[in-house]
C-alpha cells in the first residue's frame, strides 16, 4: 500500500451497512488518496439491501465482509470515522496520532422497518447511501487537521 495515502477506518456498530457503504464509495472514488477499511464494534454480517443499493451506483461490495475492530489491530490509522451514534459513543481509544471524526448517518434498517413495501424500504437505504457518497466526495479535505503535502 502507498504510504502517502491517508489510512482511514469507517466504524459502525455492526459493520453491515453504513460503514460498508463508506468503504465502498471511498475505494471507488478516492483510492488514489485514501487506503480505507471498515469494521464494527459487533459483527452483524453484510446487509443485502446495502449491497443492492450500492450496485445501483455501480459499486460491488459483495466481496466485503463484516469485520470486528480487533481484526484490524495491526493497522495504524490516520483517521477513524464513526458513522453511527453507538459506535461514536463506544469507540475505543486509538493510540498514536490517530484522529477521531464523527459523521453520523441515519440507520437504514431501522428507517425501513416502518414500511412493508420493499421499494419504500430500499428508498431508506438509497437516502443514506447518497448522503454517504456526498460525504466521501469531500474527503480528505473535510477531515480535521488535514494538510495537503
Amino acid at each position: 500500500m502507498n504510504t502517502d495515502k491517508l489510512k482511514i477506518l469507517f466504524l459502525c456498530t455492526g459493520n453491515s451497512c453504513r460503514s460498508q457503504m463508506a468503504e465502498g464509495f471511498a475505494r471507488h472514488l478516492k483510492s488514489d488518496q485514501l487506503d480505507v477499511w471498515s469494521a464494527g464494534i459487533e459483527r452483524h454480517g453484510m446487509n443485502q439491501n446495502a449491497i443492492q443499493v450500492m450496485k445501483e451506483k455501480g459499486i460491488d461490495i459483495t466481496t466485503h465482509s463484516s469485520k470486528l475492530l480487533d481484526e484490524l489491530a495491526d493497522i495504524t490509522f490516520d483517521y477513524v470515522v464513526t458513522v453511527c451514534g453507538h459506535a461514536h459513543e463506544t469507540c475505543p481509544v486509538f493510540s498514536g496520532d490517530c484522529k477521531m471524526v464523527h459523521v453520523g448517518f441515519d440507520d437504514p434498517p431501522k428507517m425501513a422497518q416502518k414500511f412493508d413495501d420493499i421499494e419504500l424500504q430500499l428508498d431508506c437505504y438509497r437516502k443514506v447511501r447518497d448522503e454517504i457518497e456526498q460525504y466521501i466526495q469531500t474527503l480528505p479535505q473535510s477531515l480535521p487537521d488535514f494538510e495537503e503535502n
